[in-house]
């Protein structure tokens, strides 16, 4: 019997790593084009603030000027909701273009 539930919840596991989304999604490389619009007002190269915050080693930050630690959700909720002169990103960018510019901005 618990070689049965062993094998039942190694089953599930399984199961649920093939339905899990993957952590990190994204193209790097083609988020790095997306960013081209945010440079406008924030450095990649930098922590220094240019009209936004620098966002270069954003992910190793312990938290965003917005006091939140960026994780890909506070990031994407950022980019979606914009705020403090910022636009929000919405309805301009898709989904992918998110998943896109969240890898780029992992690489900084």
């Amino acid at each position: 019997m618990r070689r049965f539930r062993v094998i039942a919840v190694c089953a599930v596991l399984a199961a649920g790593s093939r339905i899990m989304p993957a952590a990190d999604k994204g193209d790097a490389a083609k988020g790095k084009e997306v960013f081209e619009q945010c440079g406008v007002c924030h450095n990649a190269d930098s922590e220094e603030k240019k009209m936004g915050p620098g966002l270069k080693g954003l992910f190793k930050r312990d938290k965003m000027t917005n006091g939140k630690k960026p994780t890909d959700a506070t990031v994407r909720a950022k980019v979606d909701e914009g705020g403090n002169g910022m636009p929000a990103y919405k309805d301009m960018l898709s989904d992918e273009e998110k998943d896109n510019l969240i890898a780029y901005l992992k690489t900084l």
